[in-house]
């Protein structure tokens, strides 16, 4: 009765458009209002309890280190990098768009400052060469969900902590899925480029002199993602640590060798990261107290069970969580998600023989779907609002990425060496 409660006040603050994180907190504190085993200050141990560990760190990190990036002139390199590469590509612009945010996702780790960057940068100017502005914002949104796969996105390494998966293990198995995700955007976007005739024709040749221009000025940077992952799966740091050499090589590249960042951007950066790693931290905190609740009711055990009864093999069972997690994604954020359903999803996967690895990029590639769609989708909101552009131009705009971006999920769950292939192997 009291679980009931609380999911229906839940819900309803959902729908009220109260914060996540309060919503999530005060429907706990309901919840223990109603059972008289334990006191309110159970909760607060709780949510305590849940930011006491350091790999968490390894998200304040990496959020600080993409933040910074974004003031040292790493992001104009590899933005000419990126229109090197797909200049002579139909559709080049838009290319750019997804090039771009495969190897900014690759140093920031975050959707939402990838999208925000791209809608204001990529946007407009797509617009000046034909685009619509609800195709430009759209492939925005959908491009920027490459981030979150491949290292070091964040939800793998929430995903990692969460779950007690090695982070190492969850970085290398979001790159292959990562590059099929960008992959299948670009040809889509080559496709779209010549239907409606837009950048088809482009003859101008690169110079060997220009190319190694621009690979030098970008080089730097790429080495980042090489670093952390190489790092982490030889033994030489954790996660952690790789966070922090993080932050020092962005400093290094904005102080030292590009010499872009100043003072006063350094300090605004620092603000930037308070802002942003508060807001992480306070959700994490909330979703720890109702996983708890979820725990205490016996939740993740309940649904093993009845999953156990109902689905029979691992095929139906994949199929069951991508329809379950595109619904919760409309409703839920994508941290949230994985903070309050991964202790749910765990039990499960033994019974079915399935790699946690391989189930967690599975898992954050359907809910990062749920970005893109109504009612609360935060990547859908983040680049409407910037680029003025309707919802429901928006979402009409952006169904081909969702049924993009539905296929590579059904790819990952049912062709298992995509995301298990550099973990078994190095």
């Amino acid at each position: 009765m009291a679980l009931t409660i609380a999911l229906v006040i839940l819900l309803g603050l959902f729908l009220l458009n109260v914060p996540i994180a309060f919503a999530l907190i005060i429907s706990s504190v309901v919840y223990v209002l109603f059972i008289d085993s334990y006191s309110a200050e159970i909760l607060v141990q709780r949510m305590i309890g849940g930011l006491e560990s350091v790999p968490l760190l390894a998200i304040i990190f990496f959020i600080t280190a993409g933040i910074l990036m974004n003031y040292t002139g790493i992001t104009s390199r590899m933005l000419r990098f990126a229109q090197l590469i797909t200049k002579r590509l139909p559709g080049s612009l838009a290319q750019v768009n997804v090039v771009l945010s495969t190897l900014m996702g690759g140093l920031s780790g975050s959707n939402i400052a990838d999208a925000a960057m791209q809608s204001k940068i990529l946007v407009p100017e797509m617009e000046k060469r034909g685009y619509t502005r609800a195709f430009s914002t759209a492939l925005t949104a959908g491009t920027a969900l490459i981030t979150p796969i491949i290292p070091p996105g964040i939800a793998l390494i929430l995903y990692g902590f969460i779950g007690n998966v090695s982070i190492g293990s969850m970085f290398l198995a979001g790159i292959i899925p990562g590059f099929v995700l960008c992959i299948s955007f670009m040809i889509y976007v080559h496709f779209y480029a010549k239907k409606h005739k837009l950048e088809t024709e482009n003859t101008e040749k690169t110079s060997l002199r220009e190319f190694l221009l621009t690979l030098k000025d970008a080089l730097l940077a790429l080495l980042l993602p090489v670093i952390i992952i190489g790092g982490i799966r030889f033994g030489i740091f954790s996660a952690t640590e790789a966070g922090a050499i993080a932050i020092f090589y962005a400093l290094f590249l904005g102080l030292i060798v590009y010499r872009e960042m100043k003072l006063s951007q350094l300090i605004s950066a620092l603000v930037e990261t308070t802002h942003t790693a508060a807001s992480v931290l306070i959700i994490i905190a909330a979703g720890s107290a109702f996983a708890w609740v979820l725990t205490l009711e016996q939740v993740p055990q309940r649904m093993a069970t009845v999953m156990a009864e109902y689905v029979s093999s691992p095929i139906t069972f994949f199929l069951v969580v991508l329809i379950f997690l595109l619904i919760i994604g409309m409703f839920i954020e994508g941290n949230v998600s994985i903070i309050i359903l991964t202790p749910l999803f765990m039990p499960m996967l033994n019974q079915y023989g399935i790699d946690p690895v391989h189930f967690g990029i599975f898992f954050i590639v359907c809910i990062s779907i749920g970005t893109l769609t109504p009612p609360l989708g935060t990547v859908m909101y983040t680049t409407c609002s910037i680029t003025k552009t309707k919802i429901e131009d928006f979402v009409v705009a952006s169904l081909p990425f969702l049924i993009l971006l539905i296929v590579v999920a059904l790819l990952v769950a049912f062709i298992p060496g995509l995301s298990m292939f550099l973990p078994i192997n190095f």
